[in-house]
């Protein structure tokens, strides 16, 4: 008795710890985050859906870098691919190229002590974001930078949800082919990709180069109207209730992990009381514990309202996207789920031109044929395991 009384007390302590260490975190931290989304830009877009050709693409470009090459990643990891790709920014540096790489550090732990020495000894400038540090021990541990963003010569820019890893080109067999939207972006807006970037070495990396005119090329316009907005600390949530509110028509998700918050979900719920068509692909096959049993409490309510869900089957489905009506597309980092929402550093790309929407929105039909209708008869089918990882899964929501 005297034993179960001194762990049940040492329990509500440490409970209590990670709630006082979470919530003064995240209050210290909403106090330190601005807003820095931009106003309408002018750019030019490629929209790549497949590892194998964004890669091809992506090694050419760096390979062919001249001045600079800055690299913000949340994954990268220990295999083949990761190894490809530190090898040649390491080649880049011999040969004189500044190389900047930042990388999550809870995202890329698998990159080692040796693997670091080996960038620094070659002339790559170095940094881990989001390391856990005191005195928020436990939010820090939940915070991540979940952005990916590439700059080379301050004119060519990438962004999306592809990290580097071999799942990303198709070589995990347990996942298969992996499905993803990932943005190649030209013209004078590749500027402010360059800024967020130096903000976030600035902020990790301790070196302030953001007013070096190096880094800003003067670049022509682009033809696609578009805006970057990036996003820490609960920002998210407001930017997704204004798209939503906007929608008249159609309403497309497209994300992994489909886990929103009851704003959205109420804002969702809304717009299908009022007439908008919301489609939702999310991936068949899950490759996270309880993201999808997460999901379920979310999409019954919205198939039992009008929405229609997909499941993705050919392949796993990673890409994270927005489109309402035919008027405004976003492709980003961001997932649909809380931990985008409120925990991660994110930044998507709001795009307005017609034509790209109607390409993406190709894209989206193409991988709804290749998906199944997932119904309310196969989410209400008794299963024990599921309904007992559901209860679990909604307990910790905000964290998966």
């Amino acid at each position: 008795m005297h034993l179960a009384l001194i762990l049940s007390g040492l329990f509500f302590l440490i409970l209590l710890w990670l709630v006082l260490d979470f919530q003064l975190g995240k209050k210290k931290n909403l106090s330190l985050v601005s807003r820095n989304e931009t106003a309408i830009l002018h750019g030019n877009f490629d929209i790549f859906t497949h590892g194998k050709k964004l890669f091809a693409d992506y090694f050419h470009e760096l390979r062919n870098a001249k001045q600079h090459i800055h690299v913000l990643f949340y994954i990268v990891k220990d295999d083949e691919i990761s190894e490809e790709f530190l090898s040649v920014i390491k080649e880049k540096a011999r040969a004189g190229v500044e190389v900047r790489l930042l990388l999550d550090r809870l995202g890329s732990w698998k990159v080692k002590k040796d693997t670091i020495e080996a960038l620094r000894e070659a002339g790559i400038r170095f940094a881990f974001s989001n390391t856990i540090k005191p005195p928020f021990l436990f939010y820090s541990s939940q915070t991540r930078n979940h952005r990916k963003i590439t700059i080379i010569d301050g004119k060519i820019g990438y962004l999306g949800g592809f990290n580097i890893g071999k799942e990303y080109i198709d070589e995990d067999p347990s996942l298969g082919i992996w499905r993803d939207y990932h943005l190649k972006i030209t013209g004078r807006s590749v500027n402010f990709l360059q800024s967020e970037f130096l903000i976030d070495w600035h902020e990790y990396a301790g070196e302030d180069i953001l007013g070096d005119p190096m880094y800003f090329p003067v670049i022509a316009d682009g033809d696609i109207r578009h805006r970057f907005v990036p996003t820490e600390a609960g920002q998210l949530e407001q930017n997704y209730l204004t798209l939503i509110q906007q929608a008249n028509q159609s309403l497309i998700i497209g994300s992994p992990y489909f886990i929103p918050c009851k704003k959205i979900l109420a804002a969702l719920l809304s717009a299908i009381k009022r007439g908008v068509q919301v489609s939702i692909i999310v991936p068949y096959t899950a490759d996270h514990l309880l993201v999808q049993e997460a999901s379920f409490r979310y999409l019954r309510k919205l198939i039992r309202a009008g929405a229609s869900v997909y499941q993705y089957k050919k392949g796993f489905y990673h890409a994270k996207t927005l489109v309402i009506d035919d008027k405004i597309c976003d492709i980003g980092t961001a997932n649909f789920d809380k931990r985008s929402m409120y925990l991660n550093k994110e930044i998507n790309c709001y795009i307005y031109d017609p034509a790209f929407i109607q390409r993406l929105k190709d894209i989206l039909k193409k991988d709804m044929n290749d998906s199944v209708r997932l119904t309310l008869a196969a989410l209400n089918k008794p299963n024990p395991s599921r309904t007992l990882k559901e209860g679990i899964a909604a307990v910790i929501s905000y964290f998966l």
